[in-house]
């Protein structure tokens, strides 16, 4: 196959230099917020944001300033020209190229499987009667959980499950769904703070930011490095719904003895309940997602150190993000 009509068309040429531009932006906001010692959640989403939004948007941008970007002579100069490496040929006969098409699809099939299409079951799953609940007994240790958040509650509703299960629905009449394995696993302070969890996943899931980085998502569905950089902003997203656990509850150490027994199987010593702990632990497959589990209850239980500056560090990544992904293509 010959690549020089691909990646020399519009299309190929933003595919080629939305992937680079993403790699360059993850490597610089990576560093910064290594350098720079940012550990809040909210601000490291910020910067995240830059690895997401700007692929989508460097390209058609810088063309646009500088028609001649993408002729030979400007690349001569540039820092890095995509279409040199993506047109070297392996052994005299494999082109580069194929690799980087392969790459791209196969991350076009992750984002299918491991992404949309458990969107869309889960949303199916969470409709009304799709799934088989009762409301919690008013003197129920749900219902007393309930009583200590402020605020709007949704409904929560005791799935028929025996494992340890926990999980909220959005949309139009958000709900919480947990099964009575949690209610036995957790105490009272604990099982308050996965609610609010959980109404921290419903509230924020309404915002203009939230939809427009999965809106992105789905348009750079074959872009690797924003499949990664995605999972990290849900990563965040998790610790910052840690915070609004502990905002709510006013209480850090239930929101991670809450961690510790869905994901540990429960305090050293104890044994796993009902199937709960040990189900739910054998099912964490990859050993990122034990890390973040791990993360997350490390910076519940730790005193948060005081940070840099963050807006001065966000301007200066974005403004050399903007100004190497120029000179990148």
């Amino acid at each position: 196959m010959h690549f020089a009509a691909l990646f020399n068309s519009w299309p190929g040429m933003y595919l080629a230099q939305s992937f680079v531009h993403a790699l360059v932006a993850a490597l610089i906001v990576d560093t910064a917020l290594v350098a720079w010692n940012i550990g809040d959640p909210r601000i490291r989403q910020r910067f995240r944001l830059i690895v997401i939004v700007l692929p989508l948007v460097t390209f058609p941008l810088f063309q646009l300033f500088d028609p001649a970007r993408g002729s030979a002579l400007f690349r001569l100069d540039a820092f890095f020209d995509m279409n040199r490496w993506l047109h070297l040929e392996l052994w005299g006969a494999f082109p580069l190229g194929i690799l980087f098409v392969l790459l791209l699809g196969f991350t076009g099939v992750l984002f299918i499987v491991q992404e949309l299409l458990p969107i869309l079951r889960h949303t199916t799953s969470t409709r009304h009667g799709a799934l088989e609940t009762t409301r919690p007994e008013p003197s129920s240790a749900v219902a007393r959980a309930l009583e200590g958040i402020p605020g709007t509650r949704p409904d929560v509703f005791l799935l028929n499950d025996r494992d340890v299960l926990m999980f909220s629905s959005t949309g139009r009449d958000p709900a919480i769904y947990l099964s009575p394995a949690v209610v036995r696993t957790l105490t009272v302070e604990e099982l308050r703070a996965a609610i609010a969890h959980e109404i921290g996943h419903i509230r924020r899931s309404r915002r203009p930011v939230t939809i427009l980085v999965f809106l992105i998502r789905v348009v750079l569905f074959l872009n690797p490095i924003i499949l990664m950089e995605f999972r990290r902003f849900i990563q965040e997203e998790e610790k910052i719904c840690d915070e609004v656990a502990v905002e709510l509850t006013g209480n850090r150490a239930a929101m991670a003895g809450a961690l510790k027994k869905f994901f540990a199987g429960g305090e050293a010593g104890d044994p796993p309940s009902e199937q709960g702990g040990v189900r739910i632990r054998d099912r964490i497959e990859e050993y990122g997602h034990t890390l973040l589990i791990e993360d997350r209850i490390e910076r519940l239980e730790d005193t948060p150190a005081p940070e840099a500056n963050s807006s001065v560090v966000f301007g200066f990544v974005l403004a050399a993000v903007l100004g190497i992904c120029y000179y990148v293509v």
